[in-house]
């Protein structure tokens, strides 16, 4: 799996419950839509859609989110936190099982090594989204099989205002681990994709460039006015 999954454009396809494509038929026919376009691997959010991704032939990245974020979410776990949501993804059929792979406590005394070993147990791969190059380096000496910048900016140790990819980081965890490092986050150009595999990157996912119109939408009125 690990190996399918080199140079590959990923498509982060995901809603929150309280938008429009949330439902199911829709986030299936985005998901079809995309794999339509060529995509070969999926990252998608909870047991639903990763079974109907599954379905598509394609591997899947699966995770967990709440049904809402709370106010502090960037100082909290939130993605896949316990091993409750991980046998949930297991179960589901999930390829490659994500999870929050930063320095802050998570829910019920979970650990990081609890998470990487229940994963591995069940013949998966482990991917830590993580926020920072210490971070990718603990991780990456846990065991986990990927590490990708899919929080940086978006945690209290990595607060950014940047509204382009963090090719620093990247380069600091491709110079630092041998652990595969996906490129996540604030990505809208190809040319923005190209450069990531030109620093190293193992692959790309990308999500609200393609799957997110309310965001697409937003960028070009705010980029008009």
């Amino acid at each position: 799996m690990l190996e399918e999954l080199k140079n590959k454009v990923v498509v982060s396809s995901q809603a929150m419950p309280d938008e429009p494509l949330y439902k199911e038929e829709c986030m299936m026919a985005m998901m079809k839509s995309v794999v339509n376009g060529g995509a070969e691997v999926l990252r998608v959010a909870g047991a639903r859609d990763v079974k109907n991704a599954k379905s598509l032939g394609v591997k899947v990245i699966g995770l967990t989110k709440p049904d809402g974020l709370p106010d502090n979410w960037k100082e909290i776990v939130y993605i896949t936190p316990t091993l409750k949501e991980v046998n949930e993804l297991i179960e589901a059929g999930a390829d490659v099982i994500a999870f929050d792979g930063t320095s802050r406590p998570r829910p019920n005394n979970c650990t990081l090594e609890d998470i990487i070993t229940a994963i591995h147990k069940a013949g998966r791969l482990a991917m830590a989204d993580i926020a920072t190059i210490d971070e990718a380096i603990n991780c990456s000496k846990l065991g986990a099989d990927i590490v990708s910048t899919t929080l940086s900016g978006y945690t209290m140790e990595s607060l950014s205002d940047s509204t382009t990819p963090d090719y620093e980081l990247l380069q600091k965890i491709v110079k630092t681990v041998k652990t595969p490092v996906i490129l996540e986050g604030r990505i809208w150009e190809p040319n923005q994709v190209k450069k990531a595999f030109e620093l190293g990157a193992y692959c790309v996912v990308i999500g609200s460039a393609i799957t997110r119109p309310q965001l697409i939408t937003k960028r070009f009125i705010e980029g008009v006015n």
